[in-house]
Parts: C-alpha cells; structure tokens; sequence
C-alpha cells in the first residue's frame, strides 16, 4: 500500500530523577552529598532508509514515545541515558511541525537524519549543588520533560521527470514501455491510483528517473477527482513532462485539456510552472492526430513539442533523448525557502527567557516555557529547594511583573496546575 502522508504525535523519553543522598560510612566524619543525576532521555530521530518508498509503518505508529533516563543513585552514581529512538523513512520525506507550520527537516539523501524531538536532561543530583556556603544541600531535581510535537510527515517522491495529464492520455503506457516499472493500465479513468517511478535507460544509455503521478482533472488543486493528493510529488521534479491526447480519443479539445492542467498546477504552487516543460503529444497513429497537433503549435510556440506513440513507441527515442539532455543540465533545487524552515526561523527569533504575567479570575498566573520547565523539574520537598524556586522566580523578574499588576501578600499565584501564595 502506498502511503504518501501521516499526522503522528512524538514524545521524547523525559530525564532520570537526580537523587538527594548523603554518604555514610564508618570512620569517614561529614561524608557530605553524594547523589548522583539523571539520565538523560531518548531523542526521537527520523533516519533515511533507501530501501523504503512509502509511509505505510508510520500509518500504524501514529504515537511515538522515547524512553526515560534512568535515576541518580547514592554514592554520585549517575542514570543512565536512555537509547535514542530512530524511526526509519524513505528519501524525499517532509517533516512538518502542525503547531508552528513550519518544516523541521527536509530529508532527501540516503542515511539523512534529524532530531524532531529531544529527550529531556537528567536531573540533578544534590552532590551537584554543593557550594562552599552550602556544602550538604538537600536539593535534587526532577528530570526535565521530552519535547512533545505534533508532526505532519509527508512523501515527496524524488524523480527527474513528472508526468502529467488527464487521465487515460498514455501516462501509465509509456512508463511502461520505456521503464521496467509496470503500471496499470486500463480502458478507464482513474486506472493509477498511486504514483509510479520507473528509472529510463536513452539509446545512447542515459537515464533518468521518470514518475507517473495519477491523472488530474479540472478542480483538482481544490480537491476535485483524486484531489491535491499527488500533485506534492512533482514539487521535486527537475521537468514537467506533458501528454496530451493530440488524436481527440475521447472527444476533448488538446489545447484545452493543456490549459486544464496549467492552472491545476499554477493552483497548487506557482513554482511548478518555473521548471523545463515538454509537451508529448501522444497517439499519433489516430486519423485525428495531424490535425490537432498543427492547430495545437499555432496557440503554443515557446515549449518543445514531441509527436509520440505511447502504445507503438514512434518518436519516443527522441523524446527521451531530449529529456535526458536537459535533465543533465539540471541541478536539484530546494523545494523550501529559508523562511519556512524551523532552523532558519529559531536561530534568528527564539526567545529563551519570554514569559507572560496577568491576571485570570482570582489568580495571577505565570507561564512561560522555561518557567514551567523549571516547575516540572523542581522537588518542593526542602527549604533550600523552594528558596532556590524562589530566587530564580526573582531572578526573571516575576516579582516586578506581579507588583506591576498589584499583587499583594497573601494572593494566589499559578504556574500549570501548581497555586502558590505571593509573598513579599
């Protein structure tokens, strides 16, 4: 089965506890701290795997969770840190994040790999809090939570040439023909359900990758007949390779029909019509085909135009050769500019320290990434553990922030689930 998209929820595996101990042994007077800290969790890591085509495992894997770090123990022994999790997918495949919309890897090479979700770093032991002024602190911490995303992975199949048209034109005829790929071929609409790759071998032995995508029709950049489903995967092609019907089998009008699927593709993404096209003007042996054709180059004379017989092969070797020549002198281009991808945007606008205050009902509330993560991670079993809350709460400027807004001692304060009373 062929499956080009998946929404999956990952979970990276979350820290090891950091421990709170104190040595003690016989004849060896203030022993002092000596737990160890956490493991660190696993990462969640998308891998390219060249013997895979399709998405089908992640179609049954749609939840993902990473393992946790194993716990500090006494004597500073330190957690393990748990396996990385790796999750094998095909070359072409987009990673995008649902909750940003932005693309966190594009990944097209054969053992491409990215972290799409980090494991959580081992909490720390209370032998790692020891000071000069406090040489015995009671303090550990939690181990911090995995990164939580929701992920849109999408197959963009990778190939030199697309093959487009409406259907029963020849598409799955002449990758037939040419390729050791065997498409369906039938005497109706509809016949190619999946895209189809053949790799094609020139008379002067150059080849190229050529894809069948299933045929379009009007309204299918807005979800019409097989809908935008496969129109992502000529996003890669280096040439847009047209058939159209020149010998009118079904009654249409060539130009027409070449008209149909500009603006599919113009619909879609702008871009596509950027790249090299060739027109294949396909079933050359019907009593129709001279006509059509000759009317067909008086209304379009900037694209190469290719007179072809899918079923008999006549013309096809030029056609081919032509393709191959310009598919040589064709570099791959990025299919994403930098603006959409998640790297370029986080290096130039994550803030790390941003937080908001206000107020909701009869509580102040704080939230912020890093000031919830510190919550998760901190043991409020200790004084020195809620003073050190305290002070780093401080630190941010919580304290400005609440006496801005008018909080008085004795108010309630709430980070996540957690209340707090304000104190001054």
């Amino acid at each position: 089965m062929f499956v080009d998209e998946v929404i999956i929820d990952v979970t990276a595996g979350s820290g090891g506890d950091g421990c709170t101990s104190f040595r003690r042994e016989k004849y060896v007077p203030m022993g002092g701290p000596d737990g160890g800290n956490g493991g660190n969790g696993s990462n969640i890591i998308f891998k390219v795997d060249r013997g895979l085509k399709t998405l089908l495992d992640l179609r049954y894997h749609k939840i993902i969770k990473g393992e946790r770090g194993a716990h500090g123990m006494g004597s500073t022994k330190n957690g393990k840190g748990a396996k990385d999790i790796y999750i094998k997918v095909p070359e072409g495949t987009t990673i995008t994040d649902l909750d940003t919309g932005l693309i966190v890897a594009d990944l097209i090479h054969h053992d491409d790999e990215v972290i799409v979700a980090y494991g959580g770093r081992g909490g720390r032991g209370n032998k790692a809090f020891a000071t000069q002024s406090n040489p015995a602190p009671s303090i550990s911490e939690y181990g911090e939570p995995g990164e939580q995303r929701k992920l849109k992975v999408e197959l963009k199949l990778l190939a030199d040439v697309g093959l487009v048209g409406l259907p029963s034109v020849g598409k799955s005829t002449l990758i037939s023909n040419v390729s050791a790929c065997k498409a369906k071929v039938a005497a109706y609409h509809f016949t190619t359900l999946v895209p189809n790759l053949g790799v094609v071998k020139t008379k002067t032995n150059k080849t190229f990758v050529m894809a069948d995508l299933p045929g379009l029709i009007k309204g299918a950049s807005l979800g019409e007949g097989l809908g935008d489903q496969f129109l992502k995967h000529i996003e890669r092609t280096k040439v847009i390779a047209h058939i159209i019907d020149m010998g009118s089998f079904e009654g249409r009008n060539p130009y027409d029909d070449y008209q149909i699927i500009l603006k599919e593709l113009e619909q879609f993404n702008p871009n596509i019509l950027k790249k090299p096209q060739v027109i294949l003007a396909n079933k050359m042996d019907l009593s129709e085909f001279d006509k059509n054709l000759s009317e067909f180059k008086q209304k379009v004379k900037d694209i190469p135009i290719f007179p072809i017989s899918s079923i008999l092969l006549d013309g096809v070797d030029d056609a081919l050769e032509f393709i191959a020549d310009l598919v040589e002198k064709l570099e791959s281009e990025p299919i994403y500019n930098e603006e959409s991808l998640e790297s370029h945007v986080l290096y130039k606008f994550k803030k790390e320290d941003s937080y908001r205050v206000y107020k909701e009902n009869d509580y102040y509330v704080i939230s912020g990434e890093k000031i919830e993560k510190l919550l998760k991670m901190t043991k409020f079993n200790s004084d020195d553990a809620i003073i050190r809350f305290s002070r780093r709460l401080r630190k941010l400027g919580i304290d400005e922030k609440l006496e801005e807004l008018g909080a008085k001692a004795g108010d309630k304060v709430k980070i996540l689930d957690f209340e707090f009373e304000y104190r001054v």
